[in-house]
Protein backbone atom coordinates (compact mmCIF):
# COMPACT_ATOMS: atom_id res chain seq x y z
CA UNK A 1 0.00 0.00 0.00
CA UNK A 2 1.48 3.22 -0.91
CA UNK A 3 -1.40 5.71 -0.46
CA UNK A 4 -4.32 6.22 1.56
CA UNK A 5 -7.79 7.84 1.15
CA UNK A 6 -8.37 11.04 2.98
CA UNK A 7 -11.10 13.86 3.55
CA UNK A 8 -9.32 17.20 2.11
CA UNK A 9 -12.01 19.60 3.78
CA UNK A 10 -14.49 20.21 6.60
CA UNK A 11 -17.90 19.55 5.72
CA UNK A 12 -21.00 19.45 7.36
CA UNK A 13 -24.34 18.02 6.99
CA UNK A 14 -27.74 18.51 8.85
CA UNK A 15 -30.65 15.53 9.42
CA UNK A 16 -33.73 15.19 11.03
CA UNK A 17 -35.73 12.59 12.49
CA UNK A 18 -38.53 12.31 14.81
CA UNK A 19 -38.12 16.22 16.17
CA UNK A 20 -34.17 15.69 16.88
CA UNK A 21 -31.72 17.27 14.45
CA UNK A 22 -28.01 16.08 13.85
CA UNK A 23 -25.44 18.30 12.87
CA UNK A 24 -22.56 16.02 11.54
CA UNK A 25 -19.40 17.48 11.07
CA UNK A 26 -16.46 15.79 9.23
CA UNK A 27 -12.97 16.71 9.21
CA UNK A 28 -9.26 16.04 8.17
CA UNK A 29 -7.06 15.16 11.17
CA UNK A 30 -3.69 13.84 11.93
CA UNK A 31 -3.18 13.48 15.40
CA UNK A 32 -5.37 13.13 18.06
CA UNK A 33 -4.73 16.74 19.30
CA UNK A 34 -6.60 17.58 16.10
CA UNK A 35 -9.16 15.70 16.96
CA UNK A 36 -9.58 17.41 20.74
CA UNK A 37 -9.44 20.37 19.31
CA UNK A 38 -11.73 19.85 16.57
CA UNK A 39 -14.05 18.61 19.44
CA UNK A 40 -13.25 21.46 22.12
CA UNK A 41 -15.08 23.74 19.10
CA UNK A 42 -17.65 21.90 18.22
CA UNK A 43 -18.71 21.97 22.16
CA UNK A 44 -17.99 25.70 22.33
CA UNK A 45 -20.39 26.11 19.18
CA UNK A 46 -23.66 23.51 20.47
CA UNK A 47 -22.98 23.96 24.22
CA UNK A 48 -26.99 23.34 24.24
CA UNK A 49 -26.34 19.80 22.30
CA UNK A 50 -27.70 16.96 24.43
CA UNK A 51 -24.76 14.43 22.59
CA UNK A 52 -21.76 14.77 20.87
CA UNK A 53 -21.09 11.92 19.34
CA UNK A 54 -17.86 11.05 17.44
CA UNK A 55 -15.64 8.57 15.32
CA UNK A 56 -11.93 8.91 13.83
CA UNK A 57 -9.47 6.96 12.40
CA UNK A 58 -5.61 7.77 12.14
CA UNK A 59 -2.49 6.54 10.44
CA UNK A 60 -1.99 3.40 8.08
CA UNK A 61 -1.83 0.80 9.81
CA UNK A 62 -5.51 0.72 11.15
CA UNK A 63 -5.05 0.35 15.03
CA UNK A 64 -5.59 4.20 15.99
CA UNK A 65 -9.53 4.76 15.90
CA UNK A 66 -11.96 5.54 18.93
CA UNK A 67 -15.39 5.86 18.81
CA UNK A 68 -18.21 7.52 21.42
CA UNK A 69 -21.56 6.96 22.04
CA UNK A 70 -21.54 10.12 24.72
CA UNK A 71 -24.27 8.94 26.85
CA UNK A 72 -26.36 7.54 23.89
CA UNK A 73 -27.09 4.02 24.69
CA UNK A 74 -23.94 1.61 24.08
CA UNK A 75 -23.04 0.69 20.27
CA UNK A 76 -25.72 3.06 18.76
CA UNK A 77 -23.66 6.20 17.83
CA UNK A 78 -20.08 6.10 17.79
CA UNK A 79 -20.31 2.71 15.64
CA UNK A 80 -22.09 3.09 12.61
CA UNK A 81 -19.89 6.64 12.22
CA UNK A 82 -16.83 4.75 12.47
CA UNK A 83 -18.59 2.49 9.99
CA UNK A 84 -18.81 5.40 7.20
CA UNK A 85 -15.52 6.36 7.68
CA UNK A 86 -14.28 2.44 7.29
CA UNK A 87 -16.96 1.85 4.72
CA UNK A 88 -14.99 4.66 2.30
CA UNK A 89 -11.75 3.01 3.71
CA UNK A 90 -10.49 6.69 4.91
CA UNK A 91 -8.21 7.50 7.61
CA UNK A 92 -6.73 10.60 8.80
CA UNK A 93 -10.31 11.69 9.65
CA UNK A 94 -12.57 12.10 12.65
CA UNK A 95 -16.49 12.85 12.19
CA UNK A 96 -18.33 14.36 14.95
CA UNK A 97 -22.33 14.08 15.13
CA UNK A 98 -23.86 17.00 17.63
CA UNK A 99 -28.11 15.50 18.53
CA UNK A 100 -30.42 18.29 19.53
CA UNK A 101 -33.28 15.96 21.13
CA UNK A 102 -36.65 16.58 20.13
CA UNK A 103 -38.35 14.78 22.45
CA UNK A 104 -39.04 11.70 20.76
CA UNK A 105 -36.97 8.06 21.35
CA UNK A 106 -35.71 6.90 18.30
CA UNK A 107 -34.89 2.98 19.69
CA UNK A 108 -31.26 1.73 19.53
CA UNK A 109 -32.44 0.69 15.80
CA UNK A 110 -33.50 4.27 14.91
CA UNK A 111 -30.30 5.90 16.38
CA UNK A 112 -28.02 3.12 14.57
CA UNK A 113 -29.48 4.41 11.19
CA UNK A 114 -29.76 8.30 12.39
CA UNK A 115 -26.00 8.13 13.06
CA UNK A 116 -24.77 6.26 10.43
CA UNK A 117 -27.06 8.67 8.07
CA UNK A 118 -25.81 11.49 9.66
CA UNK A 119 -22.24 10.45 9.13
CA UNK A 120 -22.48 9.17 5.39
CA UNK A 121 -23.95 12.84 4.11
CA UNK A 122 -21.14 14.74 6.00
CA UNK A 123 -18.44 12.45 4.35
CA UNK A 124 -20.33 12.95 1.03
CA UNK A 125 -19.84 16.83 0.83
CA UNK A 126 -16.28 16.67 1.63
CA UNK A 127 -13.85 15.54 -1.18
CA UNK A 128 -12.28 12.68 -1.10
CA UNK A 129 -8.31 12.52 -1.84
CA UNK A 130 -5.55 10.16 -2.20
CA UNK A 131 -2.43 11.11 -0.29
CA UNK A 132 1.01 9.11 -0.35
CA UNK A 133 2.41 7.17 2.78
CA UNK A 134 5.26 9.09 4.01
CA UNK A 135 8.09 6.80 5.69
CA UNK A 136 9.97 9.40 7.93
CA UNK A 137 14.12 10.17 7.92
CA UNK A 138 16.50 12.12 9.71
CA UNK A 139 19.16 13.60 7.56
CA UNK A 140 22.18 15.63 9.14
CA UNK A 141 24.95 16.61 6.55
CA UNK A 142 26.36 19.86 6.27
CA UNK A 143 24.66 23.10 5.57
CA UNK A 144 27.17 23.38 2.30
CA UNK A 145 24.97 20.29 1.07
CA UNK A 146 21.44 22.28 1.43
CA UNK A 147 20.56 22.60 -1.97
CA UNK A 148 21.78 19.34 -3.36
CA UNK A 149 19.62 17.63 -0.42
CA UNK A 150 16.53 19.92 -1.17
CA UNK A 151 16.34 18.47 -4.63
CA UNK A 152 15.98 15.46 -3.94
CA UNK A 153 13.75 15.86 -1.20
CA UNK A 154 11.52 17.65 -4.44
CA UNK A 155 12.28 15.45 -6.91
CA UNK A 156 10.75 12.69 -5.02
CA UNK A 157 8.20 14.34 -3.94
CA UNK A 158 9.15 14.24 0.28
CA UNK A 159 7.85 16.59 3.03
CA UNK A 160 10.19 18.65 4.88
CA UNK A 161 8.60 18.09 8.54
CA UNK A 162 11.23 19.33 10.78
CA UNK A 163 14.55 21.77 10.25
CA UNK A 164 17.06 23.01 12.28
CA UNK A 165 19.42 24.46 10.26
CA UNK A 166 22.62 25.80 11.55
CA UNK A 167 26.61 24.96 10.35
CA UNK A 168 25.33 21.24 10.62
CA UNK A 169 22.33 20.79 9.03
CA UNK A 170 19.36 18.16 10.82
CA UNK A 171 16.25 17.95 8.37
CA UNK A 172 13.29 15.40 8.83
CA UNK A 173 11.63 14.42 6.03
CA UNK A 174 8.38 12.28 5.61
CA UNK A 175 8.99 10.40 1.45
CA UNK A 176 6.31 8.62 -0.17
CA UNK A 177 6.74 5.35 0.24
CA UNK A 178 6.54 4.35 -3.56
CA UNK A 179 9.96 6.79 -4.00
CA UNK A 180 11.39 5.47 -0.98
CA UNK A 181 13.69 2.59 -2.54
CA UNK A 182 15.19 5.40 -5.26
CA UNK A 183 15.44 8.06 -2.70
CA UNK A 184 17.23 6.70 -0.15
CA UNK A 185 19.92 5.53 -2.89
CA UNK A 186 20.47 9.19 -4.50
CA UNK A 187 20.86 10.51 -0.98
CA UNK A 188 23.50 8.18 0.04
CA UNK A 189 25.33 8.66 -3.19
CA UNK A 190 25.85 12.60 -1.72
CA UNK A 191 29.51 12.63 0.26
CA UNK A 192 28.85 13.71 3.95
CA UNK A 193 24.53 13.58 4.33
CA UNK A 194 23.78 10.87 6.89
CA UNK A 195 20.62 9.47 6.47
CA UNK A 196 18.67 7.80 9.48
CA UNK A 197 14.70 5.89 8.85
CA UNK A 198 12.79 7.26 12.04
Amino acid sequence: MTHYKTVSTPSQAEYKDRGSRFWAYAFPITTVDDFKKGLKTLKEEHPKAAHHCFAYRIGTDGNNFRASDDGEPSGSAGKPILGQIDSKGLTNVAVVVVRYFGGTLLGVPGLINTYKTAASLALQLSPIVEKPILVEYELQFDYTRMNEVMIYVKRYGGVVLQNETQLFCMLKVGVPKAEEKVFTERIGDLRGVELRKV
